[in-house]
């Protein structure tokens, strides 16, 4: 009988990967060393580590994520996520997958791309974009996650 799904994920800098999964996972680390920490979730059953280690970025992994039941699971995680000071990056009705998905999406310090998503049915296509962009499906841009000021100039003349 299986007890959790195990990931493990290599962060170059323990304490920002840290801060940024305690507030992903609304919990404490179960384990934490020089260079390592370990997650163990009961719902869902995950067991997430992470381990410091020198990586190149943009290796196999696509992205992560937690499939949820309604979109109103989808908001209400969104808005916990955005409460714990995470930037998170909303797709709702988006085609992705070859499926119709309502999403959230962020991004931990290594730029691993985490969603939280609701399958509304399938879809005979693979994503809502350009089928030659691949960057389309899945997991947005880090740099979508980037909040952007505007600053506007005075009306006055």
């Amino acid at each position: 009988m299986i007890k959790r799904m195990h990931v493990a994920v290599n962060c170059q800098d323990l304490e920002k990967s840290l801060q940024f999964y305690r507030a992903f996972f609304g919990t404490e680390p179960t384990k934490v060393k020089e260079n390592y920490a370990k997650f163990e979730l009961d719902d869902p059953a995950l067991h997430f580590s992470l381990n410091v280690r020198p990586f190149e970025k943009k290796g196999a992994l696509n992205h992560l994520g937690f499939q949820v039941n309604t979109t109103e699971e989808v908001l209400a995680m969104g808005e916990r996520l955005k409460e714990a000071g995470l930037v998170t990056i909303d797709e709702m009705g988006t085609t992705c997958c070859y499926a119709v998905q309502d999403k959230v999406w962020v991004y931990d310090p290594d730029d691993n791309a985490w969603e939280i998503f609701y399958t509304k049915e399938d879809s005979e296509f693979e994503s809502a974009g350009d089928a030659r962009d691949l960057s389309l499906c899945c997991a947005p841009s880090p740099n979508q996650a980037t909040p952007v000021t505007i600053e506007l100039g005075s009306f006055k003349k």
